[in-house]
């Protein structure tokens, strides 16, 4: 593993954020919301398998799904809080796998609420952690 592809996978998830947060900013109706939680999933996606690749990178085992891998960047030191991004996995589970008006409502309010603000936080420490 090199530096060069820790840098690329946090610069993808940059990326996705940043699509996620315009995305969040001009919501006007339930379409734009189904875009917004699609937007998520894909951010919570990048968002674990760069923790992953972060790890790896630092050859700390990495192995195992995307809830063990956050787990191990919390007891590293990679991210401060892992209940918020364990309760983004599951989330997304949900948006994946069931599609519910209400959960989707619920799920919309906590990526606007809580989940933004979040990612924004922690994709500054990990930029300060690789340095």
């Amino acid at each position: 593993m090199k530096k060069s592809e820790v840098l690329f996978a946090v610069e993808r998830l940059k990326r996705a954020y940043k699509r996620l947060s315009e995305a969040v900013a001009i919501v006007e109706d339930d379409l734009d919301k189904d875009g917004v939680i699609q937007r998520f999933e894909f951010t919570v996606e990048l968002l674990w398998k760069t923790l992953k690749i972060m790890l790896e990178y630092s050859k700390i085992d990495a192995s195992g799904g995307p809830k063990l891998c956050v787990k191990e960047a919390f007891r590293y030191g990679y991210i401060t809080d892992d209940e918020i991004i364990l309760d983004m996995l599951d989330d997304r589970n949900i948006s994946w796998h069931i599609y519910d008006d209400k959960a989707s409502e619920e799920i919309f309010q906590r990526i606007n609420d809580v989940y933004v603000k979040y990612l924004e936080k922690i994709i500054n420490r990990i930029e300060q952690k690789i340095g």
